[in-house]
């Protein structure tokens, strides 16, 4: 199947907004700068995926004081979205019955910044692994992927390999991989990264990261093989260049972005 448009919601004091990439700081709070601010409520923006169809998008809960935020935009298309931020093993369930098709898990499974098979176990076989999601995003450290953590500030033990990625889909059906290090940027996507994820996924997996046009999409079409989805506009540069049209970028229209779906509805 060709690489699909995935979208994504993601939300900041109950707001949809987009952030200046590596601003948002939990030691830091002072340093967070925002170039978007939308005056449409999550609910409008979980409607316009839905009425164009456009499944397996993610809403990202960025901090505290979204709960009943995203409960709106799951609300307007229940089943509709997968839901992430601050996910552990006391709220997954809730957040499954609140209306989200799947829930993502990153921060969790990482005490200490160390892998924990112990609480991998416990959230896939809480929720299911068919309700499960994985965010891997990563920075590079030499020539080797490494999985990030507490929106991307603090590096873990866990190398993204074969070994790993074979490890994690015993658990759940999805992997969502940030490339960090390109993430806002708007200057290209992580062809590499890319590339070595279609070569070692074996599960549905969405990339995102420095996508600027849409031919951002036939790129990661052909450097994974089909294997890779994308997903755009999650965050901008300070220059206001950011991707997607309908969270304040100029790069990428949303209406493009319909028209090449529309066509998949046949197949």
């Amino acid at each position: 199947m060709p690489c699909r448009f995935r979208p994504c919601i993601d939300l900041h004091d109950g707001i949809v907004k987009q952030i200046v990439g590596g601003s948002l700081s939990d030691r830091n709070p002072a340093s967070l700068k925002t170039n978007f601010v939308s005056s449409h409520s999550p609910a409008y923006y979980a409607h316009l995926f839905k009425k164009n169809n456009f499944t397996g998008g993610h809403i990202i809960k960025l901090g505290p004081g979204n709960d009943e935020a995203a409960k709106e935009a799951l609300a307007e298309w229940p089943n509709g979205f997968h839901l992430g931020g601050g996910i552990n093993d006391e709220n997954a369930l809730k957040w499954i019955e609140a209306g989200a098709e799947k829930v993502i898990v990153t921060s969790y499974l990482f005490p200490s910044c160390r892998f924990s098979l112990e609480r991998l176990e416990k959230i896939s076989l809480m929720v299911g692994k068919e309700r499960l999601v994985i965010d891997l995003s990563c920075r590079r450290k030499g020539d080797k992927w490494f999985v990030a953590m507490n929106k991307w500030q603090d590096l873990t033990d866990m190398e993204i390999n074969q070994a790993s990625l074979d490890l994690f889909s015993q658990y759940c059906s999805e992997f969502l991989i940030h490339a960090a290090d390109v993430e806002g940027l708007c200057q290209g996507i992580d062809e590499e990264l890319v590339q070595n994820l279609g070569r070692l996924v074996k599960i549905p997996t969405t990339y995102a990261g420095g996508a600027k046009n849409i031919s951002d999409l036939d790129l990661v079409d052909s450097l994974s093989g089909g294997k890779i989805d994308l997903t755009y506009g999650r965050q901008v540069t300070e220059l206001r260049l950011g991707a997607l049209d309908i969270f304040g970028g100029n790069l990428v229209k949303f209406d493009d972005l319909i028209k090449r779906h529309e066509p998949q509805e046949f197949d």
